[in-house]
């Protein structure tokens, strides 16, 4: 079965002065998926959104999103997509329902009422439709973003850190309109900091550092990047520095520290670790354990492990 992508570069590149943004990104999203961008700050993940949505020109490379061309035929891009930023785009002296009637008519949307009263009901927000947005609780406000974004019936959403601020109730409705989009076949591409996120919607995921796709697969495929995670809980903290010690002999890896809950972790690749060989060489250290654990790594984990933090660039 052939694979239609909705979303696919080569190349990429975009310069700021003497910035380099991107430095050749390469990216492949399936129809129908949600793929989670991840990388640290100011490695070119919002220059690649506003890219991939006509908002800049690149220098060099090229792209196709919902099958045209990205540069060549820009307005026929801007008809198939929804973006939807970090910052609410609606008008908070409009109410809801005004919001989303002016979002149909800017786009030419036959029955703009009607339209604005089937994203009303879908989004959970029929109770609040002729409130002013300003009154709206964040998630509400978000979610009426999200339905704007969504008037025209876009082929490709983007995503520009749909939840930031937002408290975890509101941020699961998010998550939860997120994945009925994905239901009814709408490919999502999500940039977001907060990795959990990532991981609970993302069915592929691109790492990008220093302008580049460093890393891509599902986050299965890049938590078996980096191995297994060995966590120590000690007595107090004076035993921190001998358990990292057995951890960095046993690992291989720097060990990490969480000084708060006298915890000290490191990821190993090596898979004849077993939790009794953890345990006794502690014991053989004289470390007073109170806990340990092997677990499989978290996207914390695979970030911190995969990116260059102090190379990126802005």
């Amino acid at each position: 079965m052939t694979t239609t992508y909705d979303v696919l570069s080569e190349g990429l590149e975009k310069r700021f002065s003497a910035v380099h943004a991107l430095r050749g990104l390469d990216l492949a999203v399936a129809r129908g998926t949600i793929c989670g961008i991840l990388g640290p700050n100011g490695a070119g993940k919002t220059t690649a959104v506003r890219l991939l949505t006509t908002l800049l020109r690149p220098d060099a490379g090229s792209a196709r999103i919902a099958g045209h061309d990205l540069v060549r035929e820009a307005p026929a891009v801007r008809r198939r997509i929804g973006v939807t930023g970090q910052y609410a785009s609606v008008d908070g002296d409009l109410t809801g329902r005004q919001n989303l009637r002016l979002f149909a008519r800017l786009h030419r949307v036959r029955g703009p009422a009607e339209r604005a009263g089937e994203l009303l009901d879908r989004f959970g927000l029929t109770e609040a439709a002729d409130r002013p947005a300003s009154t709206y609780s964040g998630g509400m406000r978000r979610r009426l973003d999200l339905a704007a974004s969504l008037v025209r019936r876009p082929d490709v959403l983007f995503l520009d850190e749909p939840t930031t601020g937002l408290d975890p109730a509101s941020r699961n409705q998010v998550w939860d309109a997120v994945r009925d989009l994905k239901r009814e076949g709408t490919t999502v591409l999500l940039t977001t900091q907060y990795l959990k996120e990532a991981d609970q919607l993302a069915d592929d995921i691109a790492l990008v550092d220093r302008g580049r796709v460093a890393h891509s697969g599902s986050p299965s495929q890049l938590k078996a990047l980096i191995g297994t995670y060995a966590e120590v809980v000690v007595a107090h903290a004076d035993a921190l520095a001998k358990a990292a010690g057995v951890l960095d002999q046993l690992t291989g890896a720097e060990p990490s520290f969480d000084h708060e809950r006298n915890t000290v972790g490191a990821v190993t690749g090596d898979p004849t670790l077993t939790l009794p060989r953890l345990v006794r060489e502690l014991d053989a250290a004289g470390v007073p354990l109170l806990d340990a654990s092997l677990r499989p790594p978290t996207l914390d984990d695979v970030f911190l492990r995969l990116t260059d933090r102090k190379e990126a660039v802005t």
